[in-house]
């Protein structure tokens, strides 16, 4: 069974869509459009809440659930699902974090991991998981403009903000509140099969996007450590040529291993990722904005092989430079 647990500040679009996956391969399945071997009851759903009341959505709407959370009798079979609520700000993390509510659900999603079930959320509510312990030791995402602050929070967690949906063996995360609809489509490739999942995918119209890097805004990522930021404008100044390490720390007045560190826990990436990424905030913006070729762009930008620039272009953004015109 897939259980959908909400809390207060849930956003509407992540449950919503969530419910509407389930339902849609359901139906498939019932209508013969599908043949999955005994699908009928992992495709069965409840919303819950922690109390079995209502709870307020991130819109201020009521949300109707069909009862409270049961650990009874969950087992393998069961996909506790937690949708994401909207966080824009690391004070909102916070905020969310001391609420006793969301220590009772991280204690729940501990509880629900030990008993075998599978785990998954998205945007913030991947925070809930860090919380309840269950990804120390493995990969995750969470929606990218919050990465920083959930490096720092939890290190022992290996962190990939550029992926849409991390999937370990029974835990799923997925970034932006609207990657919940990839995250659910994980988790019914899982429970079902590939083939129904890619079959929901094309009755919702819903396209394959693997990775967030193409939404990421560089100024969101932006911290108030003064060492980054002398990088940060050191990068810039000198983005049309190769930046070394040793260049970078000796800006910032420390080692390297501290420079490595201190990136690391104030952006969640490596120096060469943060110059890279810089790099082709810099492109893509040449590429909106001039009529320089790509090749062009590439040489402004630090790249004396143009392959190298498409090719990381696109790990970064998720298109090709000819596409971001």
């Amino acid at each position: 069974m897939v259980i959908h647990l909400v809390l207060d500040g849930v956003a509407e679009s992540s449950l919503g869509v969530g419910i509407d996956i389930i339902s849609a391969a359901a139906r498939r399945t019932s209508s013969g459009l599908a043949q999955v071997a005994g699908p009928a009851k992992l495709l069965r759903q409840r919303v819950v809440s922690l109390d079995g009341q209502p709870v307020r959505s991130g819109s201020g709407r009521t949300i109707a659930v069909d009862g409270a959370l049961s650990l009874r009798g969950m087992g393998a079979s069961d996909v506790l699902v937690v949708p994401g609520i909207f966080s824009v700000t690391e004070q909102s993390i916070e905020s969310l974090l001391a609420q006793d509510s969301t220590k009772r659900a991280a204690t729940a999603l501990a509880c629900a991991a030990a008993k075998g079930a599978m785990l998954a959320a998205s945007c913030s509510a991947t925070f809930m998981l860090g919380a309840a312990g269950v990804l120390d030791g493995k990969r995750a995402t969470t929606t990218w403009w919050l990465g920083p602050e959930f490096a720092r929070r939890f290190p022992a967690v290996s962190l990939d903000t550029d992926r849409m949906v991390v999937e370990t063996a029974r835990v799923l995360t997925a970034g932006s509140a609207f990657a919940h609809a990839d995250l659910m489509l994980a988790v019914l490739a899982r429970i079902t099969t590939p083939s129904l999942a890619q079959l929901v995918a094309r009755y919702l119209v819903v396209d394959n996007r693997p990775s967030q890097a193409r939404y990421m805004v560089m100024e969101h990522l932006r911290v108030t450590d003064p060492a980054l930021q002398k990088i940060e404008r050191f990068i810039t100044q000198h983005i049309d040529r190769q930046i070394t390490l040793d260049e970078l720390a000796q800006c910032a007045s420390v080692s390297p291993r501290t420079l490595a560190r201190r990136v690391h826990a104030g952006l969640g990436m490596t120096p060469n990722e943060l110059v890279q990424r810089l790099r082709v905030a810099q492109a893509a913006h040449l590429l909106e904005t001039s009529n320089a070729s790509v090749e062009e762009v590439a040489t402004r930008v630090g790249y004396a092989d143009p392959a190298a620039f498409r090719r990381i272009f696109r790990r970064y953004t998720g298109a090709s430079p000819r596409g971001r015109r």
